[in-house]
């Protein structure tokens, strides 16, 4: 117990910093982006919607590291994207916190996106008609109709999206590299003190992510069940 003591004072708490940071800003793009392409992907035919359905869920189909590989091709100093953003906003991508946020959306995002897509599947389409016969612009008729009666099935997938960019590995090796206090994530760092044989703090971290992992299923489970509640109320 003295000796767990001793480790946990002397534990660099950066690399969960560093998740949440990341894990936050990647959630809330995931969040506009994914409830605005699951709405539009509903308003489109069916065949543009097969399109882009495997367009936006690709990234869940790929493994980790072949997504990070072509992240690390488009985002190079070297190739036309990387070199505009550094060169002329000063952005550097590649072994970088901006790395680490763009890695976590692209790997995340599908998850909010196909989350926010089911829960407007599920939104009866009579309400949205009487909004339209009442004379309601459509921007209204998205966030006062659509959205609200979405909610629970949004803020599922938004923890859901949480969890997936904290806990991100593959494509955030590739492309923001294990920069220690700069991109070195929690499951970087398990992966890292792994390798020296430091089982003990391996486990510490492994531990920390099971707990927020729980903390984050049973958000949802509360969602869900509010969900329901609304359901038989009505």
């Amino acid at each position: 117990m003295e000796e767990l003591k001793i480790i946990l004072e002397n534990l660099d708490w950066s690399p969960l910093l560093i998740s949440l940071k990341t894990g936050f800003a990647a959630t809330v793009i995931s969040f506009f982006l994914g409830i605005y392409g699951a709405y539009r992907a509903m308003k489109t035919s069916p065949l543009k919607k097969s399109i882009l359905d495997g367009l936006l869920t690709l990234p869940l189909a790929l493994p980790p590291t072949v997504a990070g590989f072509f992240l690390l091709l488009v985002f190079s100093k070297r190739r036309p994207a990387g070199s505009f953003l550094y060169h002329t906003l000063g952005i550097q991508v590649v072994q970088s916190q901006a790395g680490c946020v763009i890695a976590a959306l692209v790997i995340a995002f599908p998850l909010m996106y196909r989350t926010a897509r089911a829960a407007f599947e599920q939104v009866d389409i009579n309400l949205i008609y009487a909004a339209r016969t009442l004379g309601m612009s459509e921007a209204r008729i998205f966030w006062k109709i659509a959205v609200p009666c979405a909610g629970p099935g949004i803020a599922s997938g938004t923890m859901l999206t949480f969890a997936r960019a904290l806990g991100e590995y593959g494509a955030t090796s590739m492309l923001a590299g294990n920069i220690p206090g700069k991109t070195a994530t929690i499951s970087q760092k398990i992966a890292m003190v792994m390798q020296d044989g430091d089982f003990r703090t391996a486990g510490i971290w492994a531990l920390i992510v099971i707990l927020i992992a729980f903390l984050i299923l049973v958000l949802m489970n509360l969602a869900a069940g509010k969900k329901n509640r609304m359901v038989k109320r009505w």
